[in-house]
C-alpha cells in the first residue's frame, strides 16, 4: 500500500512539508506520480526505524499485512487467463494486453501502456522458448490495487519481442504488483514454474482450467 505525503503526514502528526524534506534531504523512498510523492509503507517503517522516527503501532501491522506474500495460482486467478490477444506488434499486443486488466478507474491504462513499452526498451523481457513476461518494475502502479496479479495471455499469433534465442513470442505473463518484494516474489515464483514440466505442459495450449490446477499442483508441491 502507497500513501500520499499528505497521508504520512496526518499518520505522524507532522507537517506535510516535513515530509516532503525527508524525501529531498532524508532519503525517504518515494516516488511522483502526476505531481504528488508516494511512500510504501514497509519503506516508511524501514526509514522511521533507521531515522529514529515514532511512528504509530498500526503502522506495523498495517506494513505485516503488505508482506504477505501470495501464492502464484492466488495471482494467476487474479489477472486471468486469457485466449486469442490480437496484435501485429509489440505495441498494440501490450495495449491490447492492459485492456484486459482489472484496473482501478483512477489508473490510467495509457500510462501503465508507457511504463510497460519503456522497460521494454531497456531490454526485451521475452525469456525464450516464445513466452515473455512484460512487467512495470514500479510497484506504484497498484496504488490503488493491492491485489498482485499475474495476467496470462495467449497470443493470437506469435510477434517479435527481440528475444535473445531468435523465437517469436506466443505467450505472455504480465506482471502487476503493490510493492518490490511481492514483484521479485511472484517474478521468482514464476520462473520457478516454467522449470516445471507438469506446469510448462500445460502452455502448449491455452486452457484456464487445466493451467489454475497445474498451478495449485506445483504449489503442493512446494509446500510438501
Amino acid at each position: 500500500m502507497l500513501m500520499k505525503a499528505s497521508e504520512v503526514a496526518a499518520l505522524l502528526k507532522k507537517d506535510e512539508s516535513a515530509v516532503v524534506k525527508w524525501i529531498k534531504k532524508e532519503k525517504l523512498p518515494a516516488t511522483m506520480v502526476r505531481g504528488t510523492y508516494r511512500i510504501n509503507r514497509v519503506d516508511l517503517l524501514e526509514w522511521a526505524t533507521e531515522h529514529g522516527v515514532t511512528v504509530p503501532s498500526e503502522l506495523f501491522a498495517a506494513a505485516e499485512n503488505d508482506l504477505k506474500l501470495p501464492t502464484l495460482v492466488e495471482a494467476l486467478e487474479a489477472g486471468g487467463v486469457h485466449c486469442g490477444v490480437a496484435g501485429d506488434d509489440k505495441y498494440t499486443v501490450l495495449k491490447n494486453v492492459v485492456s484486459l486488466l482489472k484496473l482501478p478507474p483512477q489508473m490510467d491504462p495509457d500510462y501503465l501502456l508507457q511504463v510497460l513499452l519503456a522497460r521494454e526498451a531497456m531490454g526485451t523481457t521475452a525469456v525464450g522458448d516464445g513466452i515473455a513476461i512484460p512487467h512495470a518494475r514500479n510497484p506504484i502502479l497498484l496504488q490503488n490495487r493491492p491485489q498482485p496479479a499475474i495476467t496470462l495471455c495467449f497470443l493470437d499469433h506469435p510477434i517479435d519481442f527481440g528475444a535473445l534465442d531468435g523465437q517469436p513470442v506466443r505467450i505472455l505473463f504480465l506482471l502487476t504488483s503493490p510493492t518490490v518484494r511481492i514483484h521479485l516474489h511472484l517474478l521468482s515464483r514464476l520462473a520457478y514454474a516454467l522449470h516445471d514440466p507438469q506446469f510448462r505442459g500445460t502452455l502448449n495450449a491455452c486452457d484456464p482450467p487445466s493451467i489454475l490446477e497445474a498451478a495449485r499442483r506445483f504449489e503442493k508441491g512446494l509446500r510438501s
